[in-house]
């Protein structure tokens, strides 16, 4: 395994593509040396984008997280997130009034922006569901897995409902070898109880790449073989930066770890176009 240094493989692209969790920052916060490096970067008048599935937070709150850890200079526009997705659909499909989710009051701010009024599966009461248009999953925290998700399979076995999943990641990690189920696990679940498909935002969807294409041609023109994409994680970073037609670095410091990489890559058929320890250092 041909493992590269990060900086050498960036200097050869105009424009990067970061996911966030597993790439900048981790369970115990900023990667060692991301700063470092985006700093370099941006001298070096590079275009950067943050792409990342968690649905938690806004552009702005996911701005504020990351200056809170130590990497601060990223302005909202440069972030790309899944629930900026799973709001356009909202915006396009649903017909107003009410729309359950399962996640935090801030996550709900992106039902608020589609003009709809948001009310959190605890709150709702199953007798009283007629102007609810859609059931959104945003976050895996904000609510009692013992009695929400229940109440959410017997909102959508009571009325047919669009169920949109903002955050398509089934695991994230939690600990150097331990990982916690995400929103898009907990959709999978769900969606098998019920035998449904929910539609999904985020990668490996070519949906997010489209809008973070379109948005740095604001900043330059750019081709596609000027962007790399760089991600953590086989099926949603590397494949849909690959679907995309652009090139990928898979980073061995979250999802993917150095000891089972090579044999991941072999058994999934998702191939990167470089394999980096980390954006930073060790």
């Amino acid at each position: 395994m041909n493992i590269k240094d990060f900086r050498e493989v960036a200097a050869d692209y105009r424009v990067i593509f970061f996911d966030s969790y597993g790439v900048l920052r981790n369970h115990r916060g900023m990667i060692p040396g991301a700063r470092e490096t985006i700093e370099s970067l941006r001298q070096a008048g590079k275009t950067i984008r943050v792409l990342t599935n968690n649905a938690a937070r806004s552009q702005e709150g996911a701005a504020r997280r990351l200056a809170s850890l130590g990497l601060p200079g990223f302005a909202p526009e440069e972030i790309i997130t899944s629930g900026m997705m799973a709001r356009q659909y909202l915006e396009e499909k649903a017909p107003g009034g009410r729309a359950a989710y399962l996640g935090t009051e801030d996550a709900a701010e992106y039902i608020v922006q589609a003009k709809l009024q948001p009310i959190s599966i605890s709150d709702l009461d199953l007798d009283d569901i007629d102007d609810i248009s859609a059931m959104v999953f945003l976050d895996d925290e904000g609510y009692d897995w013992n009695t929400d998700i229940n109440k959410t399979i017997n909102l959508l076995r009571k009325k047919s409902i669009p169920a949109i999943v903002a955050n398509s990641d089934k695991l994230y990690p939690v600990a150097k070898n331990d990982v916690a189920v995400a929103t898009g696990g907990l959709a999978r679940v769900v969606e098998s109880i019920l035998g449904r498909r929910f539609i999904h935002f985020g990668k490996p969807d070519t949906q997010m790449f489209n809008y973070a294409f379109t948005s740095i041609q604001e900043e330059g023109d750019f081709l596609r073989r000027d962007v790399l994409m760089v991600g953590d994680t086989l099926h949603t970073d590397i494949l849909g930066g690959n679907k995309f037609g652009i090139h990928t670095a898979l980073v061995l410091s979250g999802n993917t770890p150095r000891n089972s990489a090579l044999r991941e890559i072999e058994s999934t058929g998702v191939i990167p176009d470089h394999i980096c320890s980390s954006i930073g250092h060790e």
